[in-house]
């Protein structure tokens, strides 16, 4: 197959094989081919190609199947298979030849990958051609021959000639008709069952041998094959002339006509522009929450719905919200389980991102909803999953999402679906692979998740969600810890900014205490005030109140009354009131302090503690005098009485009740201090990290932009040129090889030359030390040319440079 699909491509022009490079981007990412045998074998992975499938609509899938059925197919033939014109058949034909998964042959037949065939094990519940069965090693020359009579055909020539008869006999619809019409009774509602209910059936063994039954009628005229005693199958040709000259596979070249209404495309914005920064901010509120109250896990994973509830009342977000932003919050790695803490809590991702501008944190979290593999407003038998918990379904809900949202990108602009049978419909036939159960129970959630995250209003899709439903490029699945090519993508990035146009980035403070916004309030706003206040409602109108208890718990985040003012003031004019409430609030904080310390040191000798408070060794204990005869550390008790008794002192700890108590020593690790590391974040709170090897996760960038593929027409020259360039040369690599390598031994030359002549992967060693990782090598004069995987990109190595080949796996 991998050579008819090679013979296939030698043949296109430039512009047929770009467009075919540029449907399976899987043929040209990194190392991308340099050769056509190379891309043959791309192409022809069965992986690739059943992710292929996944994405054609229906009319694809049906002529595959249909050709799948047929012997040998051309265009014609299969356009009167399915009952229609040859130019109805020739768009989705050469839709099936831009992806690689079918071909026309010199001779016009058809040919489909490999993967196609495997895809289909009984194409229109058709069973296996009847030369799989006569080929058969069951099958002796006698019993051929003795098939040939009871079908009235010459007995003379060899056993392929034999078969050819047979086939050609069973596969003409008048002559098995006119069979049937002599067969005994019961064969032709056997054999009906057969053909319509089959291919495989389950049958009495013993009345295949038994004279005179229908079943040995069948088998012994070549209708019937028995695989096991108890099993039979019927060949694929018996079958369709069973099913007579008026039975046609289905095929809808045409997509079901979604029905649609008109809309108000300025309110579909305005809507847009109200809930994309709600998103941004509802994040943030939870995830802050999660800061302060770390989010416990089930005993069976996932969030309980009690702790669901808790978090919706203590942000203001309502319980769908909360479902999805966590989903959404865990697949984008802004919260993730923590050990230390038992639970989820924000990670250091959420520490870069929400330092970044309001547009880039949308996108990040837009991009998480479009890679996630689970549906966190799907609903089973009346009831919501668990949240973050497992999902068997996968990424098949990822596919259901894009399918959905890509079908409402392509409605015209100022409408919206009318209803969801007809999008459902719709939806289906683009994506005809997904389960329509899946498909049917998904597709509610999914077009309300859409509405939360502002890619959908009033059933239209906003401009942000055609951004979204238009990427081209991969989006990648729950594993990958940044998609670049989606967050960065500048249609969604211009998109995102615009949908965050309309923020407020100032308030309206009255003589009441009150703070009023009204439109969406910025992120950065929202916070601010959520610290000093606190919020009785939102909407079109948010409105923050100032109380003591607000502005204190601001106090006690580690801001001074002026800074609070300053920041306050920076959003809005203060009245006298609310500056009363800050500094009269400021007066009265620390009136009463309350001090964490290791451990307590006494003695009846005022001149000793003061001694032991002045010891210059003693520094690192922190030691504080609170009154004559009370010393009190930092450190804890055994760390203190170590510390005491390195400089010469002899104390002794004492119990809680004041008695003394002598412990045995503790091992050394014991007492190390912890090694969490603390950051400062905005708004003076202060997060503590867990102990990291080093600072590479951090001072790294927080996308890692992989290297692009090539420009799949301007690859397709070159694997034109490249392919004609190699014509005639075969076994100039082992020539030059071995006569430029020549710090090789022969076994290894022998393996450069597959680097190059099968592009396997191996590890070199050059001269000056340098080692690579290679793979998909070319020959250019003295160099090798080859993939390199610690550069990412093709690099030259000097033959005579290379100093040791070995197999790298």
């Amino acid at each position: 197959m991998e050579d008819h699909l090679l013979g296939w491509l030698r043949t296109l022009e430039e512009d047929r094989l770009g467009r075919v490079l540029a449907n399976r981007p899987d043929a040209i990412a990194a190392p991308w081919p340099r050769r056509l045998d190379t891309l043959a074998q791309r192409l022809g992975n069965g992986f690739a190609v059943m992710e292929t499938l996944r994405r054609l609509p229906l009319p694809c899938l049906q002529l595959a199947e249909a050709a799948l059925a047929m012997t040998r197919p051309t265009a014609d033939r299969l356009a009167a298979f399915v009952d229609t014109r040859p130019d109805d058949v020739t768009p989705w034909l050469d839709h099936l030849y831009d992806h690689a998964l079918a071909w026309p042959g010199d001779d016009g037949v058809i040919h489909l990958a490999e993967g196609v065939t495997r895809w289909w094990s009984a194409p229109l519940s058709l069973g296996e051609p009847l030369e799989h069965y006569l080929n058969s090693w069951t099958i002796s020359n006698d019993a051929l021959h003795a098939l040939g009579r009871n079908l009235g055909l010459p007995a003379q020539g060899n056993k392929r000639r034999a078969i050819a008869r047979v086939t050609e006999a069973l596969s003409d619809g008048e002559r098995v008709r006119a069979m049937l019409a002599k067969a005994p009774e019961g064969a032709v509602p056997l054999l009906d069952r057969f053909a319509w209910e089959g291919p495989t059936l389950n049958v009495d063994g013993g009345r295949f041998v038994t004279p005179g039954t229908p079943e040995k009628w069948c088998a012994d005229h070549g209708m019937l094959f028995r695989p096991s005693w108890h099993v039979a199958e019927i060949p694929r040709e018996v079958a369709i002339c069973l099913r007579g000259p008026g039975y046609h596979p289905p095929y809808a070249p045409e997509s079901p006509e979604v029905a649609t209404i008109p809309v108000d495309p300025e309110e579909v914005d305005h809507l847009m522009t109200l809930a994309a920064p709600h998103v941004v901010e509802r994040c943030a509120a939870l995830l802050d929450n999660t800061a302060k109250t770390p989010l416990p896990l089930l005993k069976t994973g996932g969030v309980g719905v009690r702790e669901v509830r808790r978090i919706a009342k203590e942000t203001g977000c309502d319980e769908d919200e909360t479902r999805l932003l966590l989903e959404i919050c865990a697949v984008a790695r802004l919260l993730a389980w923590d050990e230390q803490s038992g639970g989820m809590i924000p990670t250091e991702r959420y520490d870069r991102w929400r330092l970044d501008e309001g547009s880039a944190r949308l996108r990040v979290l837009l991009s998480a909803w479009w890679r996630m593999e689970r549906s966190s407003l799907r609903r089973v038998d009346g009831k919501y999953g668990t949240v973050l918990g497992d999902d068997p379904t996968g990424s098949a809900v990822a596919r259901v999402r894009r399918a959905v949202l890509s079908v409402l990108a392509h409605l015209p602009a100022g409408t919206a679906f009318a209803g969801r049978d007809s999008l459902m419909g719709s939806v289906h036939w683009h994506a005809p692979l997904i389960d329509l159960e899946l498909l049917r129970e998904c597709a509610p959630a999914v077009l309300d998740e859409a509405r939360l995250l502002g890619l959908l209003a009033n059933n239209a899709l906003t401009d942000l969600g055609r951004a979204l439903a238009g990427l081209t490029a991969r989006p990648g699945d729950e594993n990958d810890a940044a998609v670049p090519m989606v967050e960065h993508d500048p249609v969604l990035s211009e998109a995102a900014t615009r949908a965050l146009a309309s923020v407020r980035r100032s308030a309206l403070f009255g003589p009441d205490l009150t703070a009023v916004v009204t439109g969406p309030p910025s992120a950065e706003l929202a916070e601010l005030l959520d610290r000093a206040a606190d919020r009785e409602s939102r909407g079109a109108a948010s409105v923050w109140r100032f109380t003591t208890g607000s502005v204190r718990r601001a106090l006690d985040r580690g801001y001074e009354p002026d800074e609070l003012l300053d920041e306050l003031a920076a959003v809005g004019t203060i009245p006298q009131p609310l500056e009363y409430l800050v500094r009269d609030t400021a007066r009265r904080h620390g009136e009463v302090t309350v001090t964490t310390v290791g451990c307590v040191v006494q003695a009846a000798d005022p001149t000793l503690l003061a001694e032991i408070a002045a010891h210059r060794r003693l520094g690192k204990l922190e030691l504080r005098l609170l009154a004559p005869t009370v010393l009190v550390s930092a450190a804890p008790a055994e760390r203190t009485l170590s510390a005491l008794r390195e400089v010469g002192y002899s104390p002794v700890p004492v119990a809680d009740t004041g008695e003394i108590t002598i412990h045995r020593a503790r091992s050394s690790h014991l007492d190390e201090p912890c090694n969490g590391k603390l950051i400062l974040l905005p708004g003076g709170q202060v997060a503590e990290l867990s102990d990291f090897t080093g600072i590479t996760e951090l001072d790294a960038p927080p996308y890692m932009l992989a290297e692009p593929p090539p420009d799949p027409y301007e690859h397709a020259r070159r694997l034109i040129a490249a392919s004609r360039a190699d014509a005639g040369t075969n076994g100039r690599t082992w020539a030059v090889i071995g006569r430029m390598a020549t710090r090789l031994p022969t076994a290894q030359q022998s393996l450069l030359g597959f680097v190059v002549d099968r592009g396997v992967r191996a590890g070199i060693t050059l001269t000056d030390g340098l080692t690579a990782t290679i793979s998909h090598g070319e020959l250019k004069g003295g160099a090798l040319d080859a993939w390199c995987e610690e550069a990412g990109d093709y690099l030259e190595f000097p033959l005579a440079e290379i100093v040791e080949v070995r197999g790298a796996y």
